[in-house]
């Protein structure tokens, strides 16, 4: 999709995939499928048993195996776990600018997303969240984005006390996106460590670039056991086998290469700090401390900057609208590429603004 959506002389920087290798023991375990012709319906609990042994080497907490559910792929985890907790028309509650899909599957379920905007620092105001769960109501869902999708923001241990504490006060229950918790600079604090009554989604889908293969675990917290136990049989269908045994892997013997992979995004965070500095000024960005997104801030340049850098530079970004309030203006970069590809996005994007303004004022 990344690299045929749009033609060929358009420099794509925007879905959330990797210009990488896959990791090798993944490749083998696909590959090792294959051989054996292991391409049937998944099965057992060897996934949950990875990330369980993943999560206590890298977070010092182990979710436990029995209250774990194969699902399909996050979003549509999200949606089951959505149906477990709460009537047909509940409202969901969500920090945005957010992931678009969030709004996209509220919607196709006919509920209403009530809207907590993020502080001027990307991260949670409460004062916003608690007015967004009185809104919704008792029996709403509140969906968390942890680590947070567009911002990179990393939530901590005592923001995510406070999620719980008001959830609890206000009746809300909390289901959260965790798929970018691999991804993070800083110490990662998964949600369920903080709350029993919690349900979290987790894959190794985005941190070892498996999006096309389709896997992920619903947990639950002691207090939402009964709850994933509602779970529908036939939803464990749903995931790849194949992807299965690529998820499993990659928690089991990735982690080195994930680390290679953290230190280039880090890499690539600092050069684009610079190129904007020195080409775009205009363009503010304040790194994030997780997933390899970046989240510009281009609203000098207009309410739909994507347009022209797409129009005039040939460069595609998400734009920041369809993010919700407080997105436009905004694009999202993918940074899991090369130094070279966003040096190149960078220089177009530059030459698109100024364009309209001088002959070559960038300095390229």
């Amino acid at each position: 999709m990344k690299w045929r959506h749009y033609p060929e002389d358009v420099l794509p920087v925007w879905v959330a995939e990797m210009d990488v290798l896959l990791a090798e023991p993944v490749a083998e375990a696909i590959t090792d499928a294959v051989r054996r012709g292991d391409t049937g319906y998944p099965s057992g609990t060897a996934y949950a048993e990875a990330l369980a042994g993943f999560a206590k080497r890298r977070w010092g907490w182990e979710p436990a195996v029995e209250r774990t559910a194969i699902v399909p792929d996050v979003m549509l985890g999200v949606v089951e776990m959505f149906r477990l907790v709460s009537h047909r028309d509940a409202p969901v509650v969500v920090n945005c600018p957010i992931y678009p899909p969030f709004y996209q599957f509220v919607e196709s379920l006919g509920r209403q997303a009530v809207e907590a905007p993020l502080g001027a620092d990307a991260r949670i105001d409460f004062v916003a969240l608690e007015a967004a769960f009185v809104r919704a109501g008792r029996g709403a869902v509140y969906l968390l984005c942890n680590p947070q999708n567009p911002t990179g923001t990393v939530h901590t241990a005592a923001e995510l006390q406070e999620v719980a504490r008001l959830a609890r006060a206000h009746g809300i229950r909390v289901v959260a996106d965790e798929i970018h918790a691999p991804l993070t600079t800083v110490g990662f604090v998964p949600y369920l460590s903080v709350a029993d009554d919690g349900l979290s989604l987790m894959s190794a889908s985005k941190a070892w670039n498996l999006a096309g293969l389709k896997a992920a675990l619903a947990i639950a917290g002691p207090d939402s056991a009964d709850d994933l136990k509602r779970l529908p049989e036939e939803v464990s269908h749903g995931p790849s086998h194949v992807g299965i045994l690529a998820h499993t892997a990659a928690y089991e013997k990735g982690a080195d290469w994930l680390d290679t992979l953290l230190a280039g995004i880090q890499e690539n965070r600092e050069l684009l700090t610079g190129l904007l500095a020195e080409h775009l000024p205009a363009v503010r960005y304040s790194p994030g401390q997780g997933t390899y997104l970046a989240w510009l801030d281009c609203r000098e340049l207009g309410d739909d900057p994507a347009r022209t850098f797409l129009k005039r530079g040939k460069v595609a970004l998400n734009s920041g609208i369809p993010f919700g309030t407080g997105g436009a203006g905004f694009v999202r970069m993918n940074l899991a590429t090369s130094p070279e590809i966003i040096t190149e996005a960078v220089r177009r994007m530059a030459e698109a603004w100024h364009e309209k303004l001088a002959p070559n004022p960038s300095g390229w």
